[in-house]
């Protein structure tokens, strides 16, 4: 495929931008999480959603088969991370433009001390109908770095649609 260097230009920091463009007021809202089964692990600091797991925080909603939150040790200075599990994981998010991100993976892995996101198989993020699929897609959010991999069998694809990138708001 080729592309112009402002078309790619522009897609790398639409993609890489996402959670700084995400709806400001969503990480301020509350976490509402919903699950068919729940348990607690006291000793290893973890709690585990299971069957039918949603999410819900503002505009974000996720859903997913298992969902493990993990709390560090006391006085680690670290901070929560969270693993979601699924055929795919799923999840959809408004940007401050009122854009739609929708994202899916088999694994999804964030951290939220280095805020750094991890989709792990048959990984896609897509805004409107232009997309990134890979294998595994990385974001360092505090760098707004993303990284796509592909693997042996299939390789990373990028879909642009200009004038859906440029459109304000569909």
């Amino acid at each position: 495929m080729k592309l112009t260097s402002k078309s790619l230009l522009f897609f790398t920091a639409l993609m890489t931008s996402m959670s700084a463009f995400a709806l400001k007021n969503d990480t301020n809202q509350p976490i509402n999480i919903e699950s068919n089964n729940q348990s607690l692990d006291m000793e290893n600091q973890t709690v585990t959603f299971t069957d039918n797991v949603v999410i819900t925080q503002g505009s974000i909603l996720i859903k997913a088969d298992k969902v493990v939150i993990t709390r560090p040790p006391e006085n680690s200075n670290k901070k929560e991370t969270v693993d979601a599990y699924g055929r795919p994981v799923t999840f959809h998010q408004l940007l401050d433009d009122g854009k739609p991100v929708d994202g899916k993976a088999n694994k999804v892995h964030y951290d939220l001390g280095t805020e750094f996101l991890t989709l792990t198989g048959n990984a896609e993020l897509k805004q409107l109908d232009s997309k990134i699929t890979g294998q595994l897609i990385t974001y360092d959010v505090k760098k707004q770095q993303l990284k796509a991999s592909g693997s042996s069998k299939s390789r990373v694809k990028t879909v642009l649609i200009p004038a859906q990138l440029n459109s304000k708001k569909k």
